[in-house]
């Protein structure tokens, strides 16, 4: 199985939910591999969603993707209600400890690049974990953003409180 780590952006809310764009079209990884509109065609849904690519280690499920023109698109969610390990993964995610996303899958065609790589035209995605290295420098979370930055803007408004009271 290939697997093609990619860097992204990603943040958790505190349901667990994640968008995030999977694999951008026009930009090679760091390898040099791309991957052609139409190779992700096909894919059975929902989409294991695991940590570090262990098949022991599933977190949650994808499950929505769809093809735009930009890349792929998924959006899943961590299991935070029922899997504890769901839940210290979008602790690390929402620290910025987890930041990437690598997708595993099976070549079922693919043409050589020059000079490097090649051109993914045909595959079966298998699952698509979050990692802590990532790989492609194109990738990014689409949404999720809000309750990061609410849990953020909180603690600072928690903080400048505490201030004022002191004073």
């Amino acid at each position: 199985m290939d697997r093609s780590l990619i860097e992204t952006k990603i943040l958790a809310d505190d349901s667990g939910a994640i968008s995030a764009l999977a694999w951008p079209f026009a930009v090679p990884d760091r390898v040099g591999d791309m991957i052609q509109k139409g190779a992700f065609a096909g894919m059975k849904l929902p989409l294991p969603m695991l940590f570090g690519h262990d098949q022991n280690d599933p977190v949650g499920v994808w499950e929505v993707a769809e093809e735009k023109a930009e890349g792929l698109h998924l959006k899943g969610r961590l299991l935070v209600d029922d899997l504890p390990r769901a839940r210290e993964v979008r602790a690390l995610v929402q620290a910025g400890a987890v930041r990437g996303i690598s997708i595993g899958f099976v070549t079922r065609k693919a043409d050589r690049r020059s000079p490097r790589g090649r051109m993914i035209t045909a595959l079966d995605l298998m699952e698509a974990s979050l990692v802590t290295i990532p790989m492609h420098p194109g990738a990014r979370v689409t949404s999720a953003k809000d309750a990061v930055c609410a849990l953020r803007y909180t603690a600072a408004l928690q903080r400048a409180m505490a201030q004022l009271s002191r004073s």
